[in-house]
């Protein structure tokens, strides 16, 4: 792999983490579309920490919120319960996840990173997105956020460990159909999503050092975590402002038709 490789990965990475399409069925393509055979899972996860930066800046202020609702117990707007209950909630949510995580993980990084089947968790959140999309109430704001769609939201999540399946479009999808805003869902969708990341970082932490470390291999993790972060940054920001005005249509009927062509060319092959 070579710099402009890395960078190209980050830029994926930062843009569909938080796109509703699928980060890791897009890094999967990606890949295979370099040709690139040997990209270890230190350096995926390398590009999400990268990810995780763009949530702690775009997000700084919520989290300063919450730290210091539950560090010293009072806000200057008087929000401290509002903050307390959302750290709660984030902590609940990412349970299923990390669970998730720990006991099917390696099976879904060995064996579900397969075209087709990325295709087809592409295609069928797709359908649950544009039917989230029409009959949910959209109603409800973040400060109406309650346990209930911290559990449901978090099980949700807990999905996005199949490449396709998108951690934010699945999240998305269960915020609506709990009658949440666009706004909320995906605010509350990023959010939840830096436990994970941070935990999953830090446990490989040690494996990107030794990678990292290797045959020059540094400069390529560092290029990928930066290009990451940025582009990561830029999109949450397009996204919230994007979705204040308009539907996440856009977003299913990219997803597919980015599962009708790699079916196309599955069969092709």
């Amino acid at each position: 792999m070579n710099i402009l490789y890395a960078i190209i990965l980050g830029f994926v990475q930062g843009a569909t983490e938080f796109l509703p399409i699928s980060s890791s069925g897009h890094l999967v393509l990606a890949e295979r579309l370099l040709g690139l055979k040997d990209v270890s899972l230190a350096f995926d996860v390398a590009l999400h920490l990268g990810t995780l930066m763009a949530i702690l800046v775009y997000f700084r202020n919520d989290f300063y919120l919450m730290s210091r609702a539950l560090l010293f117990g009072k806000l200057p707007g008087g929000d401290e319960v509002f903050y307390r209950k959302l750290a709660v909630y984030i902590v609940i949510a990412t349970i299923p996840g990390v669970l998730a995580g720990l006991f099917i993980g390696g099976y879904a990084e060995t064996y579900l990173r397969r075209p087709l089947l990325v295709a087809s968790t592409l295609g069928g959140v797709a359908l649950f997105l544009l039917w989230a999309e029409r009959v949910g109430k959209k109603r409800r704001d973040f400060h109406k956020l309650g346990l209930g769609d911290a559990v449901v939201v978090g099980l949700a999540q807990a999905m996005a460990i199949v490449p396709g399946v998108s951690r934010s479009g699945v999240t998305m999808t269960a915020g609506l159909f709990l009658g949440l805003d666009r706004p909320t869902t995906a605010r509350f969708s990023f959010m939840m999503a830096a436990p994970i990341i941070f935990g999953a970082g830090v446990y490989k932490i040690p494996e990107i050092l030794h990678e990292g470390g290797q045959g020059g291999q540094f400069a390529f993790y560092l290029a990928g975590f930066l290009s990451s972060t940025v582009f990561g940054y830029i999109f949450v920001a397009w996204l919230i402002k994007f979705i204040r005005a308009r539907t996440f249509d856009i977003f299913a009927y990219y997803r597919l038709g980015l599962a009708a062509l790699i079916y196309l060319l599955v069969l092709l092959n």
